[in-house]
């Protein structure tokens, strides 16, 4: 299996350690030409609109919203921004994914956090019922979901923090930060039923 991450800006580089844990094949992708053969496709956390700045620059807007039609795709935090319909403000957006979201929804870098939460989505594809810990930093909250798109995940006081529309996933967290596989081995399930 061969997963692309995108590497324009980012941490791209800790997916690509997540995947190969998992023996999948990473590929950083920088170019439309990058996207050839790939099954899936990582957007990593970073700065959404530096990201959304460079996909125009680099030519991969449309190239990547192609992609998306017939791959999962997989957006952290600023990931799940640029995968976004609306983040509330203009900035270069895929436009993919039928979710509002509010960029630092937490504040400031200062204001980062961890938290435990019950994925059950999580849970029947691992069959471990553990909580997901996850890390929190500067991150966005998907104030809605309409369309196809459906809730994975929520904070204790119900705020959006996952959300899965068919092939695309969006997390306002870092599962790349953590120890903890699972999401990632989510993700390449989604890709094996496609």
């Amino acid at each position: 299996m061969q997963i692309g991450v995108l590497a324009i800006q980012g941490d791209f580089a800790e997916h690509r350690a997540m995947l190969a844990r998992l023996g999948a094949r990473a590929i950083e992708v920088r170019l439309p030409a990058h996207l050839a053969g790939l099954d899936g496709l990582i957007l990593p956390g970073g700065e959404s609109t530096t990201i959304g700045k460079l996909a125009v620059d680099f030519g991969l807007m449309d190239p990547l919203r192609a992609f998306a039609r017939q791959h999962p795709v997989w957006g952290t935090c600023a990931g799940a921004i640029f995968l976004s319909r609306d983040a509330r403000r203009s900035q270069p957006l895929l436009g993919l994914m039928d979710i509002t979201v509010q960029r630092n929804a937490f504040g400031r870098q200062v204001s980062s956090f961890e938290a435990d939460l019950d994925i059950e989505a999580l849970k029947s594809a691992s069959g471990t019922h553990a909580p997901y810990h996850a890390i929190f930093i500067r991150a966005p909250i998907i104030e809605s979901v309409s369309g196809e798109a459906s809730v994975l995940a929520r904070l204790p006081d119900g705020r959006i923090v996952a959300a899965r529309q068919g092939n695309l996933l969006a997390t306002s967290f870092h599962p790349e930060l953590t120890s903890d596989l699972r999401f990632h081995a989510f993700f390449l399930s989604l890709i094996e039923q496609a």
